[in-house]
């Protein structure tokens, strides 16, 4: 019998999305599945949604709940972890509120930039928690994070923990493609690509439909027409001209969300360009709208499936359950990944975790080396890794300084404060999460 164990099953409307998913696989429909979060009301919610799942799919899945990580980890063949350290309040809250002050805007702040690097040192010790607990209780189980900043934890654990099987999981690739099809009139299947790159700034080498004809002409020409983009079908409050706008000067379409990309770069979010803003329709502060929206959206569905005599189990585009059945059936699927770069992008520094498509068998997640990345995209790629090694190296020589020294290194935030504004701010958020943070990263408050 498969075992998964959901770490951070708190994340309701993700845990359908995966639970639900297993259950269409004749392989996994009678798996065990074992539920943790240390928030028991939201793990009692998210235990009996997958009980009402189970029974709809009419399965033999059985599910277990846990506050205890360890337990939930006993004889696990696959780990999903999905949790957010310090959640909406107060972490991501001191994340916007705080930098604002110093006139620096963020859309998401989960990724890249101050609000991604504060993440990575809140999330980074938790993940290495699960792969100390993992190399106890299942060694041999492979870990799919969906946790962001995915490049940031990828990195990070496998420095730390070099032989736990481990790949970071992201939806941006599918969700392009479904937006793509949308902005072109197209069907999803009848997209071909090939993707590569860093997380969130990976970028459609090849884009093609059917016949193997390049897609980039019709995008440039209704970009530069104003045809493009369509209003858009993902997040109608976000739309989708940053992107668009990158591809017009760079040549290549990005695997992120134009609300995400606009603050990895210095091209878009300015002190004193509000046109900037209304021209390419920014959605600032855009992440703590959605963390609120997320929590009043889950209480309507929760209040409706308890109304509901049946509910429908549709199968999500995530590639967590895709996976564990390629492994456990050796039917081999192909998914994008992220992954240490071990030579799979010889153009990225080794080591950096880079997102390639990856062969998923009965051997494992292997990645397809990439080696034609265009030099403009390498480029961008180095600036987003920069920040991501020097935070990885501050949690793993547990060195305040080079906290610094990524927030100097961000391209959004070097673009907006000199250098004593970013220590300054950097000062502040670190005193502002106080035991949120690892207890090396507090010393330089206490001082």
């Amino acid at each position: 019998m498969t075992k998964l164990t959901f770490i951070g099953a708190g994340s309701t409307i993700f845990m359908r999305n995966i639970v639900g998913d297993m259950l269409h696989f004749e392989a996994l429909r009678d798996a065990e599945i074992a539920l943790m979060d240390i928030d028991p009301d939201r793990l009692a919610e998210s235990e009996q949604l997958a009980r009402r799942m189970i029974a709809t799919m009419g399965t033999g899945a059985t599910v277990t709940t846990h506050t205890d990580q360890r337990r939930a980890l006993q004889g696990a063949d696959f780990v999903v972890t999905a949790f957010q350290i310090g959640g909406y309040d107060p972490c991501t809250i001191t994340d916007f509120e705080i930098p604002k002050a110093y006139g620096l805007r963020q859309t998401i702040a989960d990724t890249l930039g101050v609000g991604g690097i504060m993440r990575g040192l809140r999330t980074v010790p938790h993940l290495w928690k699960v792969a100390e607990d993992m190399t106890a209780v299942c060694p041999n189980a492979l870990l799919m994070q969906y946790v962001n900043p995915m490049a940031i934890n990828t990195w990070a654990l496998a420095e730390r923990f070099p032989r736990i099987k481990q790949v970071g999981l992201c939806h941006s690739v599918q969700n392009t493609v479904q937006e793509l099809a949308h902005d072109l009139d197209m069907v999803e299947s009848d997209i071909r690509y090939k993707v590569a790159g860093v997380n969130h700034v990976a970028f459609f080498l090849r884009l093609e439909d059917s016949t193997g004809s390049s897609l980039y002409p019709r995008l440039r020409d209704g970009y530069r027409s104003g045809r493009l983009p369509k209003p858009p079908l993902l997040m109608p409050r976000c739309a989708n001209k940053v992107r668009y706008e990158v591809m017009d000067h760079l040549g290549y379409f990005c695997t992120e969300s134009s609300e995400h990309f606009a603050e990895y770069v210095p091209w878009f979010i300015k002190e004193g360009r509000e046109d900037l803003i209304e021209q390419f329709s920014i959605p600032l502060d855009e992440y703590p709208k959605r963390c609120i929206e997320q929590v009043t959206e889950w209480k309507t569905q929760a209040a409706e499936l308890a109304q509901q005599a049946s509910m429908d189990v549709p199968k999500s585009h995530e590639f967590a359950a895709e996976m564990m059945n390629a492994i456990v059936t050796d039917r081999p699927f192909t998914a994008y990944g992220n992954l240490p770069n071990r030579g799979q992008i010889p153009q990225l520094p080794l080591g950096a975790a880079v997102e390639t498509p990856c062969l998923v068998d009965m051997n494992g997640v292997q990645p397809s080396v990439v080696t034609d990345i265009p030099p403009q995209l390498v480029a961008l790629m180095r600036t987003q890794i920069n920040v991501q090694e020097l935070t990885v190296r501050a949690l793993l020589d547990e060195d305040p300084e080079h906290i610094y020294h990524a927030a100097m290194m961000d391209p959004h935030t070097a673009a907006e404060l000199d250098l004593r504004q970013i220590r300054s701010l950097v000062d502040d958020l670190l005193a502002a999460h106080g035991d949120w943070l690892p207890a090396w990263a507090r010393v330089r408050q206490a001082a």
